[in-house]
Order: structure tokens, then C-alpha cells, then sequence
């Protein structure tokens, strides 16, 4: 087994591709087949498996959490953080915060079109901590 953390400098709203990042541990932990589980340690963040060849399924996958969440709700109690705190936080809740990815021949077996995002659900930019945990031979 193999654990390590990366560190994702936040660039605010949106998708940050984490695949090559999250390959490399995958490369330095030796494992040749196994299972590689990616946990984020946030909780107004998401982690997800998505299209990474056209930039449109990302731009409506924003669209459309905006519409689930809008940011400012006059039903929202808790904005310590701003209006879009509570708004985060669902987001986070309805995508989900880890994933597990199978390995084979030492790389991830993504499919063609798939990606490994972090999917920041705040406005300013965060820096943000995803912990990498290969079981694997």
C-alpha cells in the first residue's frame, strides 16, 4: 500500500484536471494492478470523473449546479464565508468528496474521454488537499 497527499493550488469556480497528478503517485507507488481511491479532505469541493476533451460538458455541469445551488439563497442561514458558502457545501454533498479508479500495467484505467477533476465550488481561489491511496501489487 501507498499513500500520499497532493496539493492543488485553487484557481476559484470550476475544474481543475488532477489525472496526471494523481497518475504519478500511481507511477511512484510501483503497483502494477490494484485500486487507486482518491479522497478530498474539504467539504465545499468535489471530486468527479468527467469528460476531458470538450470543455462544453464542464461549462454545463457548472451551469447545472448552479441552478441545483445558486449561490446567495434567501433560504440559506449559514454565510460565514459569503454567499456562496452554504451553496458549496450542497454541491459538495450531491457529487461527492472521493473516488476509486482501477489500475492496470501501472497506469489508471481511464476511459478514453474520462478525466479526474477537482471541482472547486467556491468563488476565490482555495488551496486544496486530496489524498491518494493505491492498494495494489
Amino acid at each position: 500500500m501507498h499513500q500520499q497527499v497532493i496539493e492543488i493550488e485553487g484557481r476559484g469556480r470550476g475544474f481543475t484536471e488532477v489525472s496526471e497528478a494523481v497518475q504519478r503517485v500511481v507511477a511512484a507507488s510501483g503497483a502494477r494492478i490494484g485500486l487507486c481511491h482518491l479522497f478530498l479532505q474539504h467539504t465545499s469541493a468535489s471530486l468527479c470523473l468527467t469528460e476531458n476533451a470538450a470543455p462544453d460538458v464542464r461549462a454545463d455541469l457548472e451551469s447545472w449546479a448552479q441552478t441545483l445551488a445558486p449561490d446567495g439563497g434567501r433560504r440559506y442561514r449559514h454565510d460565514d464565508e459569503g454567499p456562496d458558502d452554504v451553496p458549496a457545501h450542497i454541491r459538495s454533498l450531491v457529487v461527492g468528496v472521493e473516488l476509486s479508479v482501477p489500475i492496470g500495467a501501472g497506469r489508471l484505467l481511464l476511459g478514453t474521454w474520462q478525466g479526474l477533476y477537482l471541482w472547486e465550488h467556491r468563488r476565490h481561489p482555495l488551496q486544496r488537499r486530496i489524498v491518494v491511496t493505491i492498494h495494489g501489487a
